[in-house]
């Protein structure tokens, strides 16, 4: 049965929440303090590495999987690990999701470590796919990057766009990290093909399982498990307490909550006024790790200019059924080769909440 505008406000003023303690209540304590806490933690360390961590550990990545690991047994050094049981087989086959999340980490403690002035020698991969993805050496006599004054406003905005345009000089700004499209007729193109890979990635049973098995369903799955994809707030929390959002829903096609998903979703892309894209050279793993290093440059200098930037790479998995949706994309955005690492949408958004992240000593690797 389709869930009507009627029904919601009646789920959200009735006796379902009231008999839970009330409304005001419910609303008051959906939030998952636990989850949200390493954003108050930031920078609260006084050695240079954790310190420079605690800011690390909040970078995009997909599907919030958090796959990075550290080992800060030897003095001055960070060996970052890729956590390989984060792994997602069916949307990431080959890991370079993954491994772009692992840049975005790099990039981030980079930065965060500038501002105690340090420094960071990284050497990618020194054993190989099998080892380490960084030894990242500190060292002193670094200068603070402008860009950190926005760490802690970042965000992946998964809203719909204001339709204004990003002007003239905002897209200079960004040109030197990404390549950006405003042009109605490609943006218009991009926007029925990423639309054209959520139906594909959704309705693929496989791939949409895998996100379903990673949802965080309510403030106590999210405390407990604060990575995957989160669904919280009382909003969201009433449609799960009356049967109205589950999984089993989200991974039936045929199901009306599975169809007002999507029409969230589509509502969602439609309302986007330009698309920014990171293209590599070449896909080796160093490329896909300057590729996360330029994606978090490129969210950082977005949340400064006062823009919204939302990855929609669905587009470039690499599994069989959306094998034609990313010879289109190469074909538009990079005709003369190349490899399209990331895809992004890019507008005016409004500010949403923190991620869940598991606290740095959850990530630490006992020696």
């Amino acid at each position: 049965m389709t869930v009507s505008r009627r029904r919601i406000l009646t789920v959200l003023g009735g006796g379902v929440i009231v008999a839970a303690g009330g409304a005001g209540t419910f609303v008051s304590t959906r939030t998952p303090t636990k989850a949200l806490a390493p954003w108050g933690h930031a920078g609260s360390y006084d050695e240079p590495r954790r310190r420079a961590l605690s800011y690390a550990i909040l970078a995009p990545n997909p599907h919030n999987r958090q796959p990075w690991e550290v080992d800060l047994s030897q003095p001055d050094m960070v060996v970052i690990w890729r956590d390989k049981t984060r792994n997602l087989p069916e949307t990431d086959p080959f890991d370079r999701q993954l491994t772009i999340g692992m840049g975005c980490f790099l990039e981030l403690m980079t930065i965060a470590a500038a501002e105690t002035g340090h420094k960071i020698e990284a050497d990618l991969f020194p054993e190989g796919e099998a080892g380490p993805v960084a030894v990242a050496r500190f060292s002193e006599g670094a200068t603070q990057d402008p860009l950190f004054a926005h760490v802690l406003d970042r965000r992946s905005c998964k809203e719909p766009f204001e339709p204004d345009a990003v002007p003239d000089a905002e897209t200079a700004r960004l040109a030197e990290l990404a390549d950006v499209y405003r042009d109605p007729e490609r943006v218009a193109a991009l926007r029925e093909l990423t639309i054209d890979a959520i139906e594909i990635e959704t309705t693929t049973y496989r791939t949409m399982k895998e996100s379903v098995d990673l949802f965080r369903m309510g403030k106590a799955e999210i405390n407990a498990s604060p990575d995957g994809i989160d669904l919280g707030g009382p909003f969201l929390e009433t449609l799960m307490l009356v049967g109205m959002l589950t999984r089993e829903g989200q991974l039936d096609p045929t199901s009306s909550e599975f169809a007002q998903g999507m029409e969230m979703y589509h509502t969602m892309l439609r309302e986007t006024p330009a698309y920014a894209s990171i293209i590599t050279a070449g896909n080796s793993r160093g490329d896909q790790i300057t590729a996360g290093r330029r994606w978090l440059r490129l969210n950082l200098t977005t949340t400064g200019l006062g823009l919204a930037l939302h990855p929609v790479s669905q587009a470039l998995q690499e599994y069989p059924e959306m094998a034609a949706n990313r010879v289109s994309l190469h074909e538009m955005l990079a005709p003369d080769g190349g490899t399209v690492q990331m895809l992004g949408r890019l507008g005016y958004g409004p500010k949403t909440a923190e991620t869940p992240r598991w606290p740095l000593e959850t990530r630490v690797r006992e020696t």
